[in-house]
């Protein structure tokens, strides 16, 4: 096959690699920042309401009363709390490592699984813009070497696939480095919020289990 042809059709792929990975980006990055505003309350006022709610059943012994309060909720505020009091005869002891393990294994090692793959697009963008790079130089070194005389314009298309692939991988790459910060910045603070409302309800939880 002619090395022209060949690098044409190499090129076509690198274009659409680009445009899966940036595909791919910009979906995980929407699922994990939608994931997380599932996972928190929208601020403090809410989660102390809700703790609230959950003191006043748990002080009067009611603990159906405070899961049912829990039942159904997918912030992890409230799946915590149910596990604590659908546990509680375990012991406190053993029902906060449980708490706990839940809060890094269900919760947030999902959320890093997540994160995970918008990091490989981020390092596998630009190197596939590199490689679309490599592609086009060589598609124009071929012509100048197999041609007298080469004009400009017959080597335009390699130089234009050389260049728009790096430009692409850059442009998918910078943007989702960026969302990323941001939804660290996301993660850490539901993180605070939720480490905050467990030592308060692991507090009322162990006087109520005395």
């Amino acid at each position: 096959m002619d090395l022209g042809i060949l690098t044409g059709i190499v090129a076509q792929l690198a274009y659409l690699a680009l445009a899966s990975l940036a595909l791919w980006g910009a979906f995980c990055i929407i699922m994990i920042w939608t994931r997380v505003g599932q996972k928190r309350f929208k601020n403090e006022v809410v989660q102390t309401e809700f703790l609230d709610a959950v003191d006043a059943s748990l002080s009067k012994g009611r603990f159906e009363e405070a899961t049912e309060i829990c039942d159904g909720d997918p912030r992890a505020m409230c799946q915590l709390t149910w596990v604590a009091i659908t546990h509680r005869r375990l012991g406190f002891d053993k029902v906060k490592l449980l708490v706990m393990d839940r809060f890094q294994r269900d919760i947030l090692a999902d959320l890093e699984h997540r994160l995970t793959w918008v990091n490989t697009v981020i390092k596998s963008a630009p190197m596939v813009g590199l490689f679309g790079t490599v592609i086009g130089m060589m598609g124009a070194f071929d012509k100048l070497a197999s041609a007298e005389n080469v004009k400009p314009d017959q080597l335009a298309s390699d130089i234009s696939v050389a260049l728009v692939t790096t430009a692409s991988g850059l442009a998918i790459a910078i943007p989702l480095v960026i969302c990323v910060t941001m939804i660290n910045v996301r993660i850490r603070k539901m993180e605070d919020l939720v480490s905050a409302g467990l030592t308060r309800f692991l507090d009322s939880f162990r006087t109520v289990l005395k």
